[in-house]
């Protein structure tokens, strides 16, 4: 995450508003795994000389400790050249002074190990070029490299490569159930690469701090952004949680169950402690035995209900334990609806929550006496355009009314089709004593062979009968 695009920047620049450490601590979010230098404006007492070992971090979640042999004034973000097995290495300094102490405790790293290597130098120009270029050569090596392994059908995976400043040393991190014979491996990455092999075994959970990724919270993996050490993490801590045993969505990036199930585990033993301990929770009351059916830990609340009834009462977890005591001294405790006050509280939460108001309850209204003149429209409350004809034919109807008695009750009178000259002239209107009869009408049969009587020089027309008479 660049500084440009930084939640907490402050402006100009890339000093974030809090620590105003230039994008160097934790609370930036511009680098992962960062250390806040809690004592960088405590001055040293006369005499005492600031600390020689540094934490310098590499690509990636890698962390090494070198020694400051040289006396070079090192801030937190300077790039520095320090020793390898082979060459030299390109790295970022990520902590100095006295917080480097409490570091090396958290990593088990003693301070007078003879075997920790110098740093050389500041990184120069041309040593940041040549970093850079060996960079660029990552992804292809990576790609070449899983392929060589996968024609060797090895049962591993090259998660991720880290190619040396220099150029001379590759570091390749894999992932395997078992231990893997990678020794050929090892000879056909040597005659491809030409450099020195170090094959190095992470874990799931160390793969995926390297990779990084967003988790289902959409924020960035905790092992990627903050998490050091990675604690075991069971199936128990999500039955403490009265989660469901899915491994679908207990299981994080990295195949394995999420570290932040343990993130809230003391917590909740904290609470479970203060409920029964029985395996079946239940109550002799008057009305019968009442067993539990759930539980919530955080507010302390175990629903009972009886085996006849549909209805679940809730009771306090000190409430519950008191009732137990009792019945364990032959005491029947009363039934459930007189045990529980806050029945009533629930009932009526449920009461207001189907209080709904309905289209009857809107015309009680005196603000909308005006809508009870409306026509109903139901049925239509979805459908737009529906509505909107429904609004029209109420709209045209009233405007019907408002006409007065100008149209017949009885229905439409019969339309007539005649033309308007005809209408207007009374003595046009057909007559139906002069309509011709059923003998005088010519019949459609016999028109072709009238037509050939009356011009006997006009051929007959051809009418081929292409219709095809209907299934039967």
């Amino acid at each position: 995450m660049a500084c440009s695009s930084c939640g907490t920047k402050s402006g100009g620049g890339c000093a974030p508003s809090g620590c105003k450490s230039n994008g160097t601590c934790g609370t930036s979010g511009c680098n992962a795994l960062n250390v806040y230098d809690w004592f960088k404006d405590m001055d040293l007492p006369e005499g005492f000389k600031p600390f020689d070992i540094v934490e310098v971090r590499f690509k990636g979640s890698r962390k090494e400790f070198f020694r400051n042999s040289n006396d070079i004034d090192l801030f937190t973000g300077d790039y520095v050249v320090v020793e390898s097995s082979v060459g030299f290495d390109v790295g970022t300094v990520s902590a100095t002074g006295e917080i480097v102490r409490l570091q090396l405790k958290k990593y088990r790293v003693r301070e007078d190990d003879e075997n920790l290597p110098a740093i050389q130098r500041i990184a120069t120009e041309k040593d940041l070029e040549k970093h850079e270029e060996c960079k660029a050569k990552e992804d292809d090596l990576l790609e070449r490299a899983r392929t060589i392994a996968f024609g060797l059908n090895l049962q591993m995976k090259i998660s991720d490569i880290e190619l040396q400043g220099d150029g001379r040393k590759v570091i390749f991190f894999y992932t395997a159930e078992t231990r893997v014979d990678f020794r050929e491996l090892i000879k056909k990455y040597a005659e491809e690469f030409r450099v020195k092999i170090e094959m190095r075994h992470i874990s799931y959970r160390e793969e995926a701090s390297r990779l990084g990724g967003i988790g289902v919270c959409g924020r960035e993996l905790c092992c990627s952004t903050w998490l050091t050490d990675y604690k075991q993490v069971n199936t128990g801590a999500a039955r403490v949680q009265n989660l469901s045993i899915n491994m679908e969505k207990l299981a994080g990036q990295c195949g394995r169950l999420k570290c932040c199930l343990n993130f809230e585990l003391d917590l909740y033993l904290e609470a479970v402690n203060e409920f029964p301990k029985a395996k079946i929770v239940k109550l002799e009351t008057t009305g019968g035995v009442a067993y539990a059916r759930k539980t919530d830990i955080l507010k302390k609340l175990i629903w009972f209900s009886y085996d006849n009834s549909q209805s679940w009462v809730p009771l306090s977890v000190d409430k519950v334990n008191a009732l137990m005591e009792e019945n364990k001294n032959g005491v029947q405790v009363p039934q459930l609806a007189d045990l529980a006050p806050a029945v009533d509280l629930l009932n009526k939460i449920v009461e207001k929550e189907s209080e709904f108001m309905t289209s009857a309850d809107l015309l009680k209204d005196n603000e909308f006496k005006d809508l009870k003149d409306l026509p109903s429209q139901k049925n239509n409350n979805n459908n737009n355009n529906r509505n909107q004809r429904s609004g029209f034919q109420n709209n045209r109807n009233r405007s019907n009314d408002n006409r007065g008695d100008r149209r017949p009750q009885e229905g439409r009178p019969p339309q007539d089709r005649r033309p308007p000259q005809d209408r207007r002239n009374p003595e046009n209107r057909p007559n139906p004593e002069n309509r011709p009869s059923s003998e005088n009408r010519p019949n459609p049969e016999n028109r072709e062979n009238n037509s050939l009587n009356q011009n006997p020089g006009a051929k007959r027309k051809f009418r081929p009968h292409n219709k095809k008479k209907p299934d039967q």
